[in-house]
């Protein structure tokens, strides 16, 4: 059986907004909901990053996920709204509070630069306008390579029949130049109505040219793998080397001594570290 996600449900500070929302979720059949934090920074003046609010603040009870016997999970992500390079801070600590990092670039300088160098999970295409640059192959190919995906979401075009026809049109270019690959379907949703079902949106996935097999691994499989490369980038800051001792006698070679170097002093680091040292 596949398990579903939604990596983008809409953060709202109405309480009972977000438990209507996470309960419809589960009661259409994912397992697993990430709450999108928007932010637009602006080059006037920094701006602080949203923190995110614990589970138990933002909703009252994790309902049970229609046809399992688990709760809900529910994971936080970040989204950047950037048309500057300067607005994304590598080594911004406050990253650190999500479980996904995504960013919406405006311009094709910043399109080009998050598929090739920022340490990104998601690259979140604005569908709702006419884009200001085209999809081109190589970069597009860079962010595949890397383990990127890019983000179609529906909810917008549910609410207007003008972002209908963008939202429709910005897919069908996309989806034609990752050749049906790394494309990652999410709702966007704001409220519960705005939801759809797994089996729905792999129906809606035909509209932009999507396989059924790709539009089931892009609400399933594509985001367990963003999961995984999100760890990866959070905890991979650590790197192992081995040297061979050069005191050992002539015919005689000594297993080589393993040496780590910490990048960063993530908790995977730091519980190899300790492992080697003792």
């Amino acid at each position: 059986m596949s398990v579903f996600m939604d990596l983008n449900l809409t953060f709202s500070a109405d309480k009972s907004n977000m438990q209507q929302l996470i309960d419809m979720a589960a009661h259409l059949g994912f397992s697993t909901v990430a709450v999108n934090y928007t932010f637009e920074p602006t080059s006037k003046k920094k701006q602080a990053i949203p923190t995110p609010k614990p589970i138990d603040e933002l909703i009252g009870q994790l309902p049970i996920v229609q046809g399992r016997s688990r709760p809900i999970r529910v994971l936080n992500r970040l989204t950047l709204v950037m048309s500057e390079l300067s607005h994304f801070r590598p080594n911004s600590t406050e990253y650190a509070n999500f479980d996904l990092l995504a960013v919406q670039p405006t311009t094709e300088k910043v399109f080009h630069a998050a598929c090739t160098q920022m340490d990104v999970d998601v690259i979140s295409v604005p569908m709702t306008e006419k884009l200001a640059f085209f999809f081109k192959k190589a970069p597009v190919n860079m962010a595949a390579e890397r383990g990127l995906a890019f983000e179609v979401s529906y909810a917008p075009a549910i609410r207007d029949a003008t972002m209908r026809r963008y939202t429709i049109a910005n897919a069908i270019s996309l989806a034609q130049a990752c050749k049906g690959k790394n494309v990652l379907v999410s709702s966007g949703a704001a409220k519960p109505l705005e939801l759809r079902g797994p089996y729905d949106i792999i129906n809606l996935c035909s509209l932009i040219g999507l396989s059924d097999e790709a539009a089931k691994r892009s609400v399933s499989c594509r985001c367990r793998s963003l999961l995984l490369h999100a760890e990866t980038r959070t905890t991979a800051n650590g790197v192992i080397s081995t040297k061979k001792c050069c005191d050992s006698s002539p015919g005689q070679q000594e297993a080589p001594s393993p040496r780590y170097t910490d990048q960063g002093g993530a908790p995977a680091a730091k519980r190899l570290k300790s492992q080697l040292t003792d």
